[in-house]
């Protein structure tokens, strides 16, 4: 795939990096020339001197023929307004642009363009190793019926197998952080202590979720 980066800071660098590493050709856009020095002599793909959100800038980048766009420079308005004439005007379906703002990512993600609120994430992740209990909801369908959040298991579910926390909490396991790495588990695989579990449920059961998590699994043999 062809992607284009819009800044090339510290993020939009390594980005780009770890994209040609993966083998797809990448675009960097910055106003600054001197920022390409951040890319090193091995990056292969193209550096383009310009405003990200400028029509002929994007097509010296590739844009026709890129299938993802990435706004990662220092400005949230550069970053928002480029991200949507990548989606609008030249029809890119993967796009996503880095807002500072909490407020203003959350009213551009409504507006269809997903959003990474570096600000916002960091402290919230924070919280959840800080005071790690309840529900913290990442993601809601449409509808608002069902959610990904990520939940606190107390240590009382640690030996115990994912199918057993399913069976007896009513939620479907997406996946497991663990010592800081993301996992797919399966069925049979044991919670271990430090994992962090992060569940697909119904809006409305949360509470009741929360409650299994907290208590614990039930006794073998009893109710």
């Amino acid at each position: 795939m062809h992607i284009v980066i819009m800044g090339c800071g510290r993020v939009g660098s390594a980005l780009a990096q770890t994209l040609e590493q993966q083998g797809h050709t990448v675009a960097v856009i910055d106003q600054d020339p001197t920022a390409f020095r951040r890319l090193g002599p091995g990056f292969g793909g193209r550096r383009v001197t310009g405003v990200g959100f400028d029509q002929d800038t994007l097509r010296e980048a590739g844009i026709e023929e890129a299938g993802a766009f990435a706004a990662v420079s220092s400005g949230d308005n550069s970053n928002i307004i480029s991200a949507r004439v990548a989606r609008e005007m030249f029809g890119v379906e993967n796009v996503a642009a880095r807002i500072y703002d909490p407020r203003r990512a959350e009213v551009y993600q409504r507006l269809g363009i997903p959003t990474v609120a570096t600000v916002r994430w960091t402290a919230d992740q924070m919280l959840r190793r800080l005071l790690p209990s309840g529900a913290e909801p990442l993601w809601r369908d449409p509808t608002g019926g069902v959610q990904l959040a990520e939940v606190h298991a107390s240590p009382k579910w640690v030996g115990h197998k994912i199918s057993k926390l399913q069976d007896e909490t009513g939620v479907r396991v997406a996946f497991l952080t663990r010592l800081g790495e993301a996992i797919l588990p399966t069925s049979q695989t044991v919670l271990q202590e430090g994992d962090l579990v992060h569940v697909m449920m119904r809006t409305d059961d949360v509470e009741k979720v929360e409650a299994a998590f907290a208590g614990g699994p039930e006794e073998e043999g009893g109710h």
